[in-house]
């Protein structure tokens, strides 16, 4: 799996100051996961160190220019950029994590100075190579490193990479309409923490009752597939999605092990305990009464477990 990284938090010298923004997380955590391509639009134009650009408003346009002579570089910096989205469409890249607060990189909040010396800065732009990024592949997973600190933002960009990848593998392999029933039941109950009615509609696009053309209703899923797990997940939708699930195995076993599971749901409904806890325990019941249908669900086993994305309790909001 390939992710795309700005170049300055792989620890490579590239900042205009001539230094790096090297990322704990990505280089020694993400590392073992994911191989990575690294960008940086303002490394392809200008040398290194050198001077400092930013966005500057005047007369309601926003512009690129450097700090020491204010010089435009607009059209320069957006050329490289689109150079550089255009090279990605053929990297296969499953997401992106872009350097926060870059006048290129950075995907919000971006510093925006004034033309004038007594202008009021505003927080609230885009950079261009995020943006042109962002224009050209609206369903790629991207979030910012500084984003990532947040232990629910960075599960459900995860998340997200891992069921975006999985699903373009599962359309190189040409399926059938059986082939798409089987992968749309693997993710019933992640589509289904993310979004009651996008399963519902992800459903009546599997069960295709007007007869479409299957390309065409391959071509519909993937895009609302994509929208739906861009989503990020809540407390109440996976506490619906545990309830479910407890229902499987809730016959079977007795009063004592029925209260201590559904404490254990509402302790993480509270936000009491994580998740980690309750899958851990669902994952003893589904091998101990061998339900099948409970094993092919990805909500259960979305990434690899030595992420430990789910043992935080503010994984979850």
């Amino acid at each position: 799996m390939k992710l795309g990284i700005s170049s300055c938090l792989l620890g490579t010298t590239c900042r205009y100051d001539g230094g790096h923004s090297r990322d704990k997380f990505i280089v020694n955590e993400l590392s073992n996961y994911f191989d990575f391509e690294a960008f940086c639009p303002e490394r392809l134009v200008f040398p290194t160190p050198r001077p400092a650009i930013r966005l500057v408003k005047s007369d309601g346009e926003v512009t690129i220019r450097t700090s020491n002579d204010n010089e435009d570089v607009t059209d320069t910096i957006t050329e490289i950029s689109k150079e550089l989205v255009k090279k990605i469409e053929d990297n296969q890249l499953c997401g992106f994590i872009l350097k926060s607060k870059s006048p290129t990189c950075g995907m919000e909040r971006v510093k925006i100075y004034p033309d004038k010396k007594n202008g009021q800065s505003e927080n609230v732009g885009v950079g261009v190579f995020a943006k042109e990024l962002k224009e050209r592949f609206p369903y790629l997973p991207i979030e910012e490193e500084g984003r990532l600190g947040d232990p629910w933002l960075r599960e459900n960009f995860l998340m997200q990479v891992f069921a975006y990848k999985s699903l373009f593998e599962f359309l190189e392999k040409n399926p059938n309409i059986n082939d798409l029933v089987e992968f749309h039941t693997s993710y019933k109950y992640l589509i289904y923490a993310k979004s009651h009615n996008a399963y519902k509609e992800l459903g009546n696009i599997v069960a295709n009752r007007d007869k479409k053309p299957l390309e065409t209703i391959l071509e519909e899923y993937r895009e609302l597939f994509l929208k739906t797990i861009a989503q990020k997940g809540t407390i109440n939708n996976t506490y619906n999605v545990l309830l479910h699930i407890y229902g499987y195995f809730k016959k079977v076993i007795s009063k004592e092990e029925k209260d201590d599971i559904l404490e254990t749901l509402e302790d993480f409904k509270k936000g009491i305990v994580p998740l980690i806890a309750v899958i851990k325990i669902i994952k003893l019941y589904t091998n101990k009464f061998d339900i099948e249908y409970l094993k092919t669900q990805v909500f259960i086993n979305p990434y690899p477990k030595d992420l430990a994305l789910r043992s935080k309790v503010e994984a979850y909001r």
